[in-house]
């Protein structure tokens, strides 16, 4: 965990951004407590993407302030502390020859560097992330022969091998079979509560929210809710549908 742990894990203020004339996301501000799993959702087009890419610094927003960990987002350095595993691209080349150990091995390149040699220390760490995933009995195999669902949780044992504070999950159920959804965000669940790790999972599923997370943002250019899973589960329907600008069926998710 992060030594400043009286500082939120993300802390946004009166974020601004637009591409030209369109805006994307207008006077958004809130805060991720550090320890929690917050899920951002909202409908397709609504900035969730834009949001994250200003949290991590790829996008730089016309007015309005980040921080991570306390510290401003251009005095901050330690990019170790944040994870971030991007929506699985559907060009992902199958054939790629390397195996789910040498693939979460590639998360510590930044810290050992490309062409060093791994100390017995950082295999364990590589062994340990994807035991943390459910993933050990596929340690041998090429991530080509996976499925879609077990090919991103490799994508988080890289995420997750370099000891990250903070995770950030942009849609990472997008080609996950539906069958595979409940325990692919089980294991997301478990992560927090078992090893203190703050989430932010970006997702369009409402349903996800009562049974996984602990926090909610509802986004759609706008923030139009912010607060605990309990506070989020008393929201109408007819607040649902206003977030997202039009009706909303709200599908729970079956254990």
């Amino acid at each position: 965990m992060s030594q400043q742990a009286d500082k939120p894990a993300v802390k946004i203020e009166d974020l601004s951004f637009h591409y030209g004339d369109r805006n994307v996301l207008e006077h958004i501000a809130f805060e991720i407590p550090e320890g929690s799993f917050m899920g951002l959702v909202g409908p397709n087009g609504s900035g969730k993407s834009t949001l994250i890419k200003c949290i991590l610094g790829l996008l730089k927003p016309q007015s309005g302030k980040v921080f991570l960990f306390g510290e401003h987002l251009s005095q901050f350095k330690n990019w170790d502390e944040i994870g971030y595993v991007s929506q699985k691209a559907n060009s992902f080349n199958t054939a790629f020859p390397a195996t789910v150990y040498e693939v979460v091995s590639m998360g510590l390149f930044g810290k050992v560097g490309l062409f060093r040699f791994l100390t017995k220390k950082h295999k364990q760490k590589i062994i340990e992330a994807i035991e943390a995933v459910g993933m050990t009995p596929y340690l041998n195999r090429n991530i080509g022969e996976l499925s879609g669902g077990q090919q991103q949780r490799v994508f988080i044992a890289r995420a997750l091998v370099s000891d990250p504070n903070l995770l950030i999950l942009d849609e990472p159920t997008v080609g996950v079979d539906s069958a595979s959804v409940s325990s692919f965000y089980q294991m997301l669940k478990n992560l927090n509560r078992e090893k203190g790790l703050t989430l932010l999972l970006v997702t369009h599923d409402v349903g996800v929210m009562s049974d996984y997370v602990t926090h909610v943002a509802c986004l759609n250019k706008q923030l139009h809710f912010h607060g605990n899973t309990a506070e989020f589960e008393k929201t109408s329907k007819e607040g649902f549908s206003q977030m997202y600008g039009h009706h909303v069926h709200v599908i729970e998710h079956q254990h």
